[in-house]
């Protein structure tokens, strides 16, 4: 069970800090304005584009990789040991 918890901490720990890192960059319009989850500026060209679509692909690998490795798959293990 140890090494589902370690799998799960490594995606929300660096799925989250990859993820703040393009919210501070590109949703964070000034410092005492609305941060990380602000409007996503407009014509931002292909490599903002691109940090967009990552941030919000990282949003959902952090949503359902923490819930594989911390729910799903010991869920999977106990109920494997129960029916045996």
């Amino acid at each position: 069970m140890a090494d589902e918890f370690i799998k799960g901490l490594g995606i929300l720990t660096g799925g989250g800090l990859l993820w703040m890192v393009l919210s501070g960059w590109y949703t964070t319009p000034g410092f005492e304005d609305t941060q990380l989850v602000g409007e996503i500026p407009e014509g931002l060209g292909a490599y903002g584009e691109a940090a967009i679509a990552l941030r919000a692909g990282l949003f959902w690998f952090i949503i359902l990789g923490v819930l594989t490795f911390w729910v799903l798959i010991p869920a999977f293990k106990q109920l494997r040991e129960a029916s045996t």
